[in-house]
């Protein structure tokens, strides 16, 4: 009886362990080659830079492919060497958004929706949560330089959740004052992003305004990119519709001679309500990064790529050859608001969804992307990269 439960023993351990070659070389390299060379970085990083693609869900990132090259597993970022599914839910819903999905990512900590980095103790709207020290934080304190870019309104949840803490995303008036009064450091450094009117219309309501903060904090916050002078080093731009592409690039130059190092958090909006911008969103987002991948060196930068939250968006249809969008002018020009959108190739049902998102990453510290995890597991592998412990209290 002995020898036969040490054979059996000896096959079990067999099935379980797999063989070198299967933990060495990606499945993906049977399908195609890499299209830039990913040097294991297994060192510290002295850099992340964060790409959010706001309900920029797996299915939305297949059609982005499909509406951008015709073809599946076109996106550069879909050759990035390391990758995982990040589950996104608060913690009493299934379904996430914004502000609890980012939080998540920055904090280590589910929250609630509609909660700006703070605990779950938090109520929308009613009660605060203790503040949950974000990435954002930890950087100021430890010197290094931050930068947060965003298509959206500077004071929404995604960047939002960067800088401040909130018992409601929709205080922007209160949440943006929160990135000239710092908890750590002297803030968020590079701060650009859309939303000028209205958050300009809140912060009137509680008595302040743009040119009152620029005053009493000697930092000025421009209308436009383009009016920021090249030589302020620390720029506040709160627009009125924002250049990514340009924001991203300027922030970078600004924050990559940091001695210490530096985090930058870019958000691009991937919502599919209509299919065609968000879907060309994601594509263009994609070629910032691949552009941003070749001015940084991967081997002391952390480049992670991922989503808030998911979006009820769903190819069942279409070839290769053909528009995948086929019938998106007619549905465009009848100016119908249904809750779903019908194109011949593409479903989409205009709402958030709960499955996982994808995690992407390349870089030093980006093996630690892999499997299934919650998506606080970003924020402790941002941590690990640049070898940080994380704070008791938090």
């Amino acid at each position: 009886m002995v020898g036969r439960f040490l054979v059996v023993a000896s096959v079990l351990s067999l099935t379980v362990v797999a063989p070198a070659w299967a933990q060495t070389v990606s499945p993906r390299s049977a399908v195609q080659a890499p299209k830039t060379a990913h040097p294991e970085a297994l060192g510290q990083a002295k850099n992340v830079i964060l790409f959010l693609a706001d309900a920029g869900g797996v299915a939305s990132i297949n059609a982005a492919s499909l509406l951008g090259y015709g073809e599946p597993l076109k996106l550069h970022v879909q050759g990035w060497p390391n990758l995982g599914l990040s589950e996104t839910s608060p913690v009493d819903n299934f379904v996430s958004d914004s502000a609890n999905g980012m939080s998540s990512i920055v904090t280590g900590v589910k929250t609630r929706n509609g909660v700006i980095s703070q605990s779950p103790a938090a109520v929308r709207g009613k009660t605060d949560g203790a503040p949950t020290k974000t990435l954002l934080e930890y950087a100021e304190e430890r010197g290094l330089r931050t930068g947060v870019v965003t298509s959206e309104p500077i004071a929404d949840a995604t960047p939002a959740a960067t800088y401040a803490h909130s018992n409601d995303r929709g205080k922007w008036g209160e949440i943006f004052q929160q990135a000239f009064k710092p908890r750590f450091g002297d803030g968020v450094d590079v701060l650009i992003g859309a939303g000028r009117d209205k958050i300009g219309q809140q912060l009137a309501a509680t008595g302040a305004g743009f040119d009152q903060l620029a005053k009493a904090h000697s930092r000025p916050i421009y209308a436009r990119l383009e009016d920021a002078p090249l030589a302020n080093t620390r720029p506040v731009v709160v627009s009125d519709k924002i250049d990514v592409r340009a924001a991203t690039l300027r922030a970078l130059d600004l924050l990559k001679g940091s001695p210490k190092g530096y985090l930058l958090v870019v958000e691009w909006d991937a919502h599919t309500d209509d299919p065609r911008k968000g879907l060309q969103n994601i594509v263009d987002f994609d070629k910032l990064i691949a552009e941003v991948e070749g001015r940084v060196d991967l081997k002391d930068t952390l480049l992670l790529f991922t989503a808030d939250h998911s979006f009820g968006l769903q190819v069942d249809g279409g070839r290769r050859g053909e528009p995948l969008l086929e019938g998106y002018d007619a549905w465009k020009a009848a100016g119908k608001d249904d809750d779903v959108v019908r194109l011949k190739n593409v479903m989409v049902n205009r709402s958030h969804t709960g499955e996982e998102v994808v995690a992407l990453a390349t870089g030093a510290g980006a093996q630690r992307v892999r499997g299934y995890f919650p998506n606080t597991h970003l924020f402790q592998i941002m941590m690990d990269a640049w070898g940080w412990k994380v704070d008791a209290a938090n």
